[in-house]
């Protein structure tokens, strides 16, 4: 069957297995239905920064196998995007930074192993179609207009934010130009991405998904996740993702955590009756809705109760929760506590590179990219010098860092977060993802989110799935937020409001 006769928008895991299992559809034919996609959209917005000249034969390879009668997972012969951080053999780890990429005058970071979580997808069967874009050092969760790629553009409106650090990710697949991808966050970069782009993220607890060999921000904050187009085929994903590896030992801690059956097998219509939700009030963050966002949650709860669910008023009113947050000078909202560990955490991000690679330390990697210093008064991390712990770490990466003043802001959240989902029998939270509409993409404003900071510094989870568009045509998500290892629970009332609303629509594109 051609390529030609595929129509890949939309399209679901779940599709794509049926199709193969009937043998009306090849991977081959599938994968190169893609990649004509990406020749035809890629170029208006510059999501997918490396082409994996493998895939066809990754997909011919799967098609003999399945052909022969081999039992394979769900995602094999499904084609995939990798967010560029990632280490994959055969491709330099840019960061979206020129200065790490030899083609515009820098050093490239050729990874001598896959990370363990590209290693995951591969040994699944999935058919990775290439890396995608981000923002320098994956600095900011709006955009990634500084890549040395140049900037990604929203699929949902290419004048709007397209989310970041993980815009490339959201781009390729809210554009069909995959079927789901690979996303990264630290302060947002699954989340704000996905919910920029009406498509479903999911940021997993803390340690159960490894990161070893991502490029870092902060090694107590960092998680990888997936982001989709509907809940299905997320929560089939972080089957493959999740689980211990010895190459990260701190996965040790979501041993006994993970779902029988999987991370699908909860997802069920039903799954909202009777649950408990909690929503967005000044006590869990001092920050109003824009009145149209008012307007749309107030719809989104409307559809909560529909299905069954006890909505519950601002659970942490009283608590002293929104206290805690103390956003970064000069970022604004963001609260950046735990990134003063990275020089620490790319020291051992380099060293997991392997014998052969250009840079093995933090002092190589600064010599390298002085002529940018991240951390100097215009680099893109600048703030970090005023982090707790920061200087320490910096003066001596090669030693682990003192890190008590975030493991101290780190127990209180989650202890606050627990009592008040215990006193108000909460089973899940329910927010807009975004407080306002989304600001264009070449401006000076940010994404206005509400769980940034809270849910990285305290490790728990998040669901994202798309709740509505606003006037201006910008997509509106809720976030499902849960106690730690909660994600089945989560991904289940997120299938269950998916089912019942069908808020997300294939975006109309501009061909590049």
């Amino acid at each position: 069957m051609s390529g030609a006769t595929i129509d890949p928008i939309e399209l679901t895991v779940e599709q794509a297995q049926a199709a193969f299992a009937s043998g009306a559809m090849t991977s081959e034919a599938l994968t190169q239905a893609f990649l004509d996609r990406i020749a035809e959209y890629n170029p208006g917005y510059n999501a997918i920064i490396f082409l994996n000249p493998d895939a066809l034969a990754d997909a011919r390879e799967i098609d003999r196998r399945r052909a022969a009668g081999e039992a394979l997972g769900p995602l094999a012969g499904v084609p995939v995007v990798v967010k560029d951080p990632m280490d994959m053999v055969g491709f330099p780890t840019t960061a979206g930074w020129s200065l790490l990429y030899s083609k515009t005058g820098g050093v490239d970071l050729m990874p001598g192993t896959d990370s363990p979580v590209v290693a995951r997808m591969r040994a699944a069967g999935c058919v990775i179609l290439g890396k995608t874009n981000v923002p320098v050092l994956s600095h900011t969760g709006s955009h990634a207009n500084d890549s040395w790629a140049g900037p990604t553009y929203n699929a949902a409106g290419r004048e709007f934010l397209p989310g970041g650090s993980s815009a490339g990710t959201a781009t390729a697949v809210a554009a069909s130009m995959a079927v789901l991808g690979l996303a990264e966050e630290t302060g947002g970069s699954i989340q704000n991405p996905a919910s920029a782009q009406a498509l479903v993220g999911i940021k997993p607890s803390f340690a159960l998904v490894p990161n070893a060999g991502v490029m870092p921000l902060s090694g107590l904050r960092d998680v990888v996740g997936p982001i989709a187009r509907c809940v299905r085929d997320a929560a089939l994903t972080l089957d493959v993702l999740a689980g211990y590896t010895a190459e990260d030992p701190k996965t040790i801690a979501g041993v006994g955590h993970r779902p029988k059956g999987g991370y699908a097998a909860r997802l069920h219509k039903e799954a909202l009756r009777g649950k408990r939700i909690g929503l967005y009030g000044p006590g869990w963050r001092n920050q109003p809705l824009s009145t149209e966002a008012a307007v749309l949650y107030g719809r989104a709860q409307g559809e909560l109760e529909a299905q069954g669910a006890v909505l519950v008023e601002d659970p942490f009113r009283g608590s002293g929760f929104a206290d805690l947050r103390t956003p970064t000078p000069p970022l604004g909202e963001f609260d950046a506590r735990g990134l003063e560990s990275v020089p620490h955490d790319m020291q051992k991000y380099l060293e997991r590179l392997g014998p052969d690679a250009a840079l093995r330390t933090f002092a190589e990697f600064a010599a390298a990219t002085a002529k940018e210093d991240a951390f100097g008064p215009s680099g893109v991390l600048s703030f970090a010098p005023s982090l707790p712990q920061f200087a320490a770490c910096l003066a001596d990466p090669a030693h682990p860092p003192d890190l008590s003043e975030f493991i101290a802001v780190k127990e209180a959240y989650l202890e606050l977060f627990d009592a008040v989902f215990a006193e108000a029998r909460l089973d899940a939270l329910a927010f807009p993802q975004m407080r306002t509409a989304l600001p264009p993409l070449h401006g000076t404003e940010t994404i206005h989110e509400t769980t940034v900071g809270e849910i990285n510094i305290a490790g728990l989870p998040g669901v994202t799935v798309p709740a509505g568009y606003y006037a201006s045509g910008a997509p509106f998500n809720l976030i499902f937020v849960g106690r730690m290892w909660s994600e089945a629970d989560l991904l289940a009332c997120a299938y269950a409001y998916e089912c019942a609303t069908r808020h997300r629509r294939a975006p109309m594109l501009q061909a590049g």
